[in-house]
């Protein structure tokens, strides 16, 4: 599986952005998908995750209410609305996708095979 995420720019606070992740190679129809970010000087960390079955989202505590995580099996791509942004949600974006992740692992960024390339979100004060 092969992903490519897009969608990340420059935006003011109290604004919004959605992030997309298109997949190909596989469909991931049966794939739990993540999305994870990195600031700079600072450890990857888990943001939102979709798991294919039963349809279960959850979500970090620090996007809670202000992020929305969803995904088109039709067209192979998960998004990730992203509204309110606060400047501590200026990072890189990555998308991740795993077809065996349990529930307890889906914070996990090491449980995840395939990696979109980033997509920088910028939120300015």
């Amino acid at each position: 599986v092969q992903l490519q995420a897009s969608g990340g720019g420059l935006v003011q606070a109290g604004g919004s952005l959605r992030l997309s992740c298109t997949a190909s190679g596989r469909t991931f129809r049966r794939y739990t998908v993540g999305w994870f970010r990195q600031a700079p000087g600072k450890e990857r960390e888990f943001v939102a995750a979709y798991r294919w079955s039963g349809g279960y989202r959850y979500y970090a505590d620090s996007v809670k209410g202000r992020f929305t995580v969803s995904r088109d099996n039709a067209e192979n791509t998960m998004y990730l609305q992203m509204n309110s942004l606060k400047p501590e949600d200026t990072a890189v974006y990555y998308c991740a996708a795993d077809s065996g992740i349990i529930l307890s692992s889906m914070t996990t960024w090491g449980a995840y095979d395939y990696w979109g390339q980033g997509t920088l979100v910028t939120v300015s004060s």
